[in-house]
Formats: structure tokens, sequence, C-alpha cells
């Protein structure tokens, strides 16, 4: 078995190894995306969750901290919109909060151009290798006056593994590229919700918490400064 495998490998030149490349690529791209996304919603939604309450009740700095002690990218959104808050219009708000939400899902499509790569351009690679295949089989029948279809078959077959190979790992780069672009979409749509929701719950704030929120946020600048 690891002869023939070792053969299939020899046959497809340079082109076979570079497709076992792209596969491994594929691989390790999915699983480190699977991982970044893994319960994404479900702790935002937490989140979220324990902000809103906090703000409902006045509790400006509990539901702060909250967002400081949070693992979900989602605090930083929200810190976003504590620091921003009481300072120039509503408007310089909302843009400041989405901004870091777009910075967000920037980060959650991280390194899925390379499946997108690999699944276009994983055929043509299949498909070289095939042909130098193909060439230098024919090239060792140039002395014999006579060939047949079953001098030239097997090695023909043999080269045409190689674009087996490329679409094979094309289908699977383009199917893991599909998945993970799809779920970042909509963890994209969820997260605009949850912002949208924070950001009313700031603005409906009891004039004591917008008063203690506005004086804290201007202290803090004043001591950064």
């Amino acid at each position: 078995m690891d002869s023939s495998i070792w053969d299939l490998m020899s046959h497809g030149g340079y082109a076979m190894w570079f497709i076992v490349a792209f596969s491994v690529i594929s691989l390790a791209v999915a699983i480190e995306r699977a991982v970044a996304m893994w319960q994404f919603t479900t702790r935002a939604r937490a989140l979220s969750e324990t902000v809103l309450r906090c703000l409902q009740k006045g509790a400006v700095q509990e539901g702060r901290s909250a967002c400081e002690r949070s693992p979900s990218p989602l605090a930083d959104v929200f810190l976003v919109g504590y620091e921003r808050f009481g300072r120039g219009k509503p408007e310089h708000l909302a843009s400041a909060t989405h901004r870091e939400r777009q910075r967000v899902i920037g980060d959650l499509r991280t390194r899925l151009w390379m499946l997108g790569t690999i699944g276009a351009t994983a055929p043509f690679v299949g498909l070289f290798g095939t042909v130098v295949g193909i060439m230098d089989a024919m090239s060792r029948f140039k002395g014999d006056d006579q060939v047949k279809f079953a001098m030239v078959s097997g090695p023909i077959s043999e080269a045409l593994v190689v674009t087996a190979a490329g679409i094979l790992v094309a289908v699977e780069a383009v199917i893991l590229y599909n998945y993970f672009n799809q779920r970042a979409t909509r963890i994209s749509t969820e997260l605009k919700l949850l912002t949208d929701e924070f950001l009313e719950a700031l603005e409906e704030l009891p004039p004591e918490a917008r008063e203690t929120l506005a004086k804290k946020e201007t202290g803090d600048g004043r001591q950064a400064a």
C-alpha cells in the first residue's frame, strides 16, 4: 500500500506535492476557524443579556466590568460604546461601535481567502501535473516504431490521478470556504442586532446613570491625557 501511494505521488511530480500541501492547508485553516467560531454567538448573546440587564437597572459600571471580564469579541464593541458615550453626537457613538463591530467580523474572515484561492487553483495545478506526466510518458516511446494503446493507457491513467486529486482538494476547499463564509455572515447579522440593542439601552439610561457614565469617561480621558 505504501509503495503504491508513493508511486502515485512520483507520477504526479511536484504538482502532486502541491496538491497534498493544499489539502493540509485547507484542513488546518478549517480547524483554526472552527476553533475561532466555536460558541461565538452563544458567548456574545450571554454577554449582551448581562450588559442589557445591568443598563436597564442603571448599573453602568457593573455592565462595563462584565465586558472587561468577558472573552467574547463583542466585549470590545461594547467597551467602545461605553468610552464614546456622552462624547459628541449620538451618531458618532453609533458609527464608532459599528466600526469596531466590522473589525470583529473582519477577524472572523481571517484566512478564508486561502480556502478560496486553493479552491480556484488546485484543479489547474492538478491539470498541469497531468500534462507533464503525459509528456513524460510519451517521451518514452520516441524510439518505438509501433505504439499500442495498452502501452500508453497505464502512464496516462497514472498521470490523470493528479487532476483527480486537484479536483478533490478544490471541492474540499470550496465547501469549507462557503461554510465558514456563511457562518461569518450569520454571526455578523447577530452582532449587528446585539450592537443595536446595546446602543438603544445606552440611550434609554436614566438621567443619573447617564450623568455618572459621562463623568467617568471624561475623568478617564483626562487621566489618560
